[in-house]
């Protein structure tokens, strides 16, 4: 079942994406010759209109085939014929649309859930942020210059932090401060849970657990609370991490309290995450809910975010900072969903775990497509920004051969992540 869900949230957005080339083309009374869900062999087409709909076998994307847009054409609603202003909006509504979807998902996500603010609600006894002065009722600006947009970007910033110093802009009674300090390092070491929030806090209430985790197999359950680990009491998701520290690669013997009973697991060695330690600051924001606007402000923002985050990742893959082994094919982001979407524990859960997820694909595919590179639609806006400064285009079969060139390198760089997917489940 997650499979088929993840196989439908994929198609739908890359249904949406070519829906927007599709209505805008339209729109401009261009002519459309076809419209097609995925690449390589038909499977099976109907015609409607002067438009073949089609549905073709290998799941890596689709297309709109618009007449004169790959091959030169004297038909007045040719794609070629159009002004550059309505061809760059053609091409622009595909990510664009991609971007409006997530940003509709995750105002639905916050209206249903609520959200947290930059607000500190709760400063952790002797955390580095209580050590810097940090202050219930502080809220956060900026962090090392960069705006904090939501409570997210704390561990974007920190990724690639390696044991220096950060300046954290925080705005108190109505006036910015700079204050500088070393975040504390967290364990990268994992039992594979979600824990719960309770008053707008990660709890030790286990909320799911992960397939394959070390918490599966000492035999966690959702729902329980985990008390004890190795025989030290731990209150709190910052507890587990700090004593999950100590412990490493380890036994660790995992206490839960299950129906008022405080229950011994098999004990289990815990799991290393992608990063053996990553730096938090030591705070708990406050969590709210509020009106359609407010709520709207804070889905743009959450998507602001995550854009950044996007693009930041992809400077890391070239600075090494995050290995390529890391890069995800179709298979992973499939095997990804179906994990997502099966973590929740209750109906209502798994779709919001499902639209989550969904929204950062179709964020992602939106603002990979603006790239500037050969066969993505932002290189054929740059193809119509240099002509419009030549006045000259470039001829539809010299924009076709630099199109076919993008789109071989992208096929290579696809097996190579679903390489990627393959190795990743035969280790899970």
């Amino acid at each position: 079942m997650g499979i088929l869900l993840a196989i439908l949230a994929l198609s739908f957005l890359i249904i949406i994406h070519e829906l927007g080339h599709f209505l805008v083309a339209k729109a401009f009374n261009v002519k459309v010759n076809e419209f097609s869900l995925f690449m390589g062999p038909k499977i099976f087409s109907f015609v409607r209109g002067e438009t073949t709909y089609s549905l073709r076998l290998i799941p890596l994307g689709g297309y709109v085939k618009m007449e004169g847009e790959e091959e030169a054409s004297d038909d007045d609603r040719a794609f070629n014929k159009k002004p550059i202003g309505a061809r760059a909006a053609i091409i622009a509504a595909g990510p664009i649309m991609n971007i409006i979807i997530a940003v509709l998902f995750a105002f639905a996500i916050m209206a249903y859930s609520g959200f947290y603010t930059n607000e500190v609600k709760a400063v952790l006894p002797g955390s580095a942020g209580e050590k810097a002065g940090i202050q219930v009722g502080d809220v956060l600006e900026k962090y090392n210059g960069k705006n904090i947009y939501q409570v997210n970007d704390l561990e974007i910033f920190a990724y690639p932090l390696t044991n220096e110093s950060i300046d954290l802009q925080i705005r108190r009674n109505g006036e910015s401060k700079t204050i500088s300090f070393k975040p504390d390092r967290m364990s990268g070491y994992k039992l594979g849970f979600s824990p719960k929030a309770e008053n707008g806090s990660e709890s030790n209430v286990v909320a799911n657990v992960s397939d394959k985790s070390p918490a599966m197999k000492a035999g966690v359950k959702d729902g329980d609370r985990i008390v004890k680990l190795n025989g030290t009491p731990v209150n709190s998701r910052q507890d587990i991490a700090e004593a999950l520290e100590k412990i490493k690669l380890n036994n660790v013997t995992i206490t839960v309290n299950r129906n008022g009973k405080d229950i011994e697991l098999t004990p289990v060695v815990p799991m290393q995450g992608k990063n053996p330690e990553y730096y938090a600051i030591g705070v708990d924001f406050n969590h709210t809910k509020s009106g359609i606007f407010a709520t709207l402000g804070q889905a743009v923002k959450y998507n602001i975010s995550i854009a950044r985050s996007i693009y930041y990742s992809i400077g890391w893959l070239f600075t090494g900072t995050v290995p390529a082994s890391e890069l995800m094919g179709p298979v992973g982001i499939t095997t990804t969903i179906k994990d997502v979407v099966q973590q929740g524990p209750s109906v209502m859960d798994k779709l919001i775990n499902l639209l989550s997820f969904t929204a950062m694909i179709s964020l992602n595919l939106g603002l990979v497509n603006l790239i500037p590179f050969p066969a993505l639609d932002g290189s054929k806006l740059v193809l119509l920004l240099v002509e419009g400064i030549r006045k000259k285009p470039l001829s539809p079969e010299r924009e076709a051969l630099i199109s076919m060139i993008g789109f071989v390198f992208l096929i290579m760089l696809m097996i190579y992540a679903t390489f990627n997917d393959i190795l990743r489940i035969g280790r899970g």
